[in-house]
Order: C-alpha cells, then structure tokens, then sequence
C-alpha cells in the first residue's frame, strides 16, 4: 500500500468520524456523504491494480481490447477473408463488352442443303464447330431484324459458320437425345445440361433451321459440346 492510498485512507476515517457527529447534532450529512463516495471510488481504483499491470503489461496488450472485445465486438478473421475476396474482385480489370451485330453486307439466308458436319472445338477466343456460342440470330419472317442467342456451330459454308439454335424451353419432354416435334411440327432434340447454360438448365436445339454466321457476328463462346451429343444433333438434322 502506498502512501496515497494511507492518505485517502485517512482522510475517509475522519470524513466518518464528522459524518456521526453531525447525524448525532442532527445535522445534514448529504456533503459529507458524497466526500466519502468519492474518497471510496479513488482507493479502489488505486488500490486494485488491472489485470494487465500485474501480468506487466498494458490495457492495450489485452487481444480483446484490440479487437474490441472479441468475435461479438469486432470482425472476425472469416469476415476480414471475404472483404479481401470482394476488394479483390472489385479491383479485377473487367473484359471489354463486345455487343453482338449483324452481318456485314446483309444475311443471305438460311443454310439449304446437305451439311459436312466438323466437329474442332478450340477454346481460343475464335468460333469453332463444336462449340457453343452466342451471337446473332435473324428472325426467320425478317432477315433485317434479330436477337442475340445460343447457337450450337456444326459446320462451315465458305466464310461463313453454320449453326443451331439452343433453348431452354421444354418443347420435347424426355431424356438426353430424345428428338420430337412440337405443336407446330418443329423438330427439336433434347442435348441435357452443360456449361453453356449458367443456369445448368436443360437445353434442346431446334433441328430444322440451319443458320448462317458470320464470325464477327460471334459475341462470345460458352462451351464445348460433348462429341457424343454433338454427333446425336447432326445426325438429326433435317435439311430439305
């Protein structure tokens, strides 16, 4: 005990002391009380080290007091590994959007005729047979107008690519491979799941319209048609 904590000591004692006299005399005794209160409060913050300076240390040197007091006060090390992962993200330069478009000099039509199926799929940046792609698509009633879709490539005419197209809808209900037509006699196979679908939602392909693509007209690739299916969509197609 040092000799502040004998001095307040005391002082307390006589606070006390004057305390009894006065309730003795009658006397109000509210000033005196509060004196003590407070001599009370001091000695014991004095007088009773943390738990920090008897271990020699700071209040700073308690891991709770700097994370502020623990999983409940602060975040925690699985908080901080997502707010890196999304920092990171954010900074991640983006590819530049490439918006789909027509063909150059107009589309000349669908594709009549018998197809040399070439199955070459190369995830190179370039539309190949074999690969899913999107790009765009001219409406059968008005080659001036379209939309972009998916488009299964299955061969080539010259300079231009020839291709499918893909739909999510469930016009055929069966399995992988089953072809039937729908209501308005359109042939359609079912071709399952794949990573062209980032949905992983099953897909058919529409069977007899061959579509012309120029490949500037390719907005992007999708995937890779697995060879077995691929081979079960063109030998299914239906050509006049």
């Amino acid at each position: 005990m040092n000799w502040k904590s004998l001095a307040q000591r005391a002082v307390r004692v006589g606070v006390r002391q004057g305390i009894g006299y006065m309730r003795r005399s009658g006397k109000d005794t509210s000033a005196l009380r509060a004196v003590d209160s407070l001599l009370r409060n001091g000695d014991t913050s004095s007088s009773e080290p943390t738990r920090s300076s008897r271990r020699g240390g700071s209040p700073n040197d308690d891991p709770r007091a700097r994370t502020g007091g623990g999983a409940r006060g602060g975040r925690t090390g699985a908080d901080q590994r997502a707010e890196h992962a999304r920092s990171r993200r954010a900074a991640r330069p983006k590819p530049a959007q490439r918006f789909p478009k027509r063909p150059a000099g107009g589309y000349p039509g669908d594709f009549r005729g018998r197809i040399k199926p070439v199955y070459s799929p190369d995830l190179d940046g370039s539309p190949d047979p074999g690969e899913v792609v999107w790009g765009w698509v001219p409406y059968e009633e008005d080659h001036s107008q379209g939309k972009d879709r998916p488009i299964l490539l299955i061969g080539r005419d010259g300079a231009w690519l020839l291709g499918l197209m893909l739909t999510s809808k469930d016009n055929v209900p069966g399995g992988v491979g089953d072809t039937r037509t729908d209501e308005n006699g359109t042939p359609y196979i079912n071709i399952g799941t794949g990573e062209w679908d980032s949905q992983k939602r099953p897909s058919e392909v529409r069977l007899d319209r061959i579509i012309r693509i120029e490949p500037s007209a390719v907005r992007r690739e999708g995937a890779v048609m697995p060879m077995d299916r691929f081979s079960a969509v063109v030998d299914s197609v239906r050509t006049d």
